[in-house]
């Protein structure tokens, strides 16, 4: 079969290739899925460009891609839940990527059935935006009532992330560029704010949460518009303590994290307030209840672009170009 493999770390460009590789056999709890469509994500090209190092280095050549959609063609002995011809999504677990392959064998416990109302392309963009975000919200008790920030509305993760936080009850400010005001405000946002413009700092006062996407002082300041007690869930920031000692970390490596997190620890206790860094988890129920949501019509997939499987490469530098508004999406078929 043909998939896309990362050759070694550096310029996306540079290092990553089309391969022949024999097609996977599926364990006694896998299902194979004949893949139709690809998202992509950030993380794909932080991993080519070795950003992720410190936590899990690659053998080359690896694969990449996480997010897949596609119909189920085999499955293992124990897998009861799935049929075959089954139309299916996931995000498929992290130790175990390769989603820009014309197959893929995925444990049955992180796919579920597509929404019924979406095709395949749409259906690829949302596993990783979603579980982040709808795990993210869990942790931060996410409520009727509750202000929240969302930078950067019109990307992968706000697109999804507003219309989540309104389906909730939540009051949303997102901050997006003069383009895209009218176009995020349609997506749910209450209070759009044009961060070319204005100063989001000036606008949003003693709110409840801030999911931070963007990271760097962005996490910093998201004390500055927290109420005291308010809580900063981040995909993008300082990897805090109780986050390190999930993922494994050695006692050097988290030590060096602290050292580098010691601005927000200090903001949060100026605040008394929670923060959280979140490493999204995989999981079949939580695409389930996703999938509610989306056939019940209260989020929908947002898709940028579409590229051909052939064109793969492209379509991960022009995500990293940053000028996605919403998903890019690769195409099997």
């Amino acid at each position: 079969m043909k998939t896309l493999q990362i050759k070694a770390y550096g310029k996306l460009e540079d290092n990553l290739s089309f391969a022949d590789i024999t097609k996977p056999t599926v364990s006694k709890n896998q299902v194979l899925i004949e893949v139709y469509a690809a998202g992509i994500n950030p993380i794909d090209y932080k991993i080519v460009e070795g950003a992720l190092k410190a936590l899990s280095k690659l053998t080359f050549p690896a694969p990449i891609g996480f997010d897949v959609s596609g119909v189920v063609i085999e499955k293992g002995a124990n897998v009861t839940n799935f049929n075959i011809g089954d139309k299916v999504y996931s995000r498929v677990p992290t130790d175990f990527p390769g989603t820009f392959s014309e197959y893929i064998a995925v444990d049955a416990n992180v796919v579920n059935l597509k929404p019924a109302n979406i095709d395949f392309t749409e259906a690829a963009g949302l596993p990783l935006t979603e579980l982040t975000t709808v795990q993210s919200f869990n942790k931060v008790n996410l409520k009727s009532g509750d202000k929240v920030l969302i930078h950067a509305g019109s990307g992968g993760i706000g697109t999804f992330a507003i219309q989540y936080a309104k389906s909730k009850g939540a009051f949303v400010y997102s901050t997006t560029s003069t383009k895209n005001l009218a176009w995020v405000k349609e997506l749910g946002a209450d209070r759009v704010i044009d961060y070319k413009t204005e100063n989001y700092l000036d606008i949003v006062k003693d709110i409840d949460i801030v999911y931070d996407t963007l990271g760097g002082n962005y996490t910093v300041d998201a004390f500055k518009v927290i109420k005291t007690g308010g809580k900063v869930v981040s995909i993008a920031g300082e990897i805090d303590e109780e986050s390190a000692k999930e993922l494994g970390l050695n006692g050097v490596i988290r030590f060096i994290l602290r050292l580098k997190s010691k601005k927000i620890t200090k903001q949060a206790l100026k605040k008394s307030a929670y923060y959280k860094f979140i490493m999204m988890t995989p999981s079949g129920n939580q695409l389930n209840d996703i999938k509610s949501l989306v056939e019940n019509n209260k989020v929908k997939p947002v898709i940028d672009k579409i590229f051909a499987f052939s064109d793969a490469i492209d379509a991960l530098v022009y995500q990293k170009s940053g000028r996605a508004k919403g998903k890019v999406v690769v195409t099997m078929k």
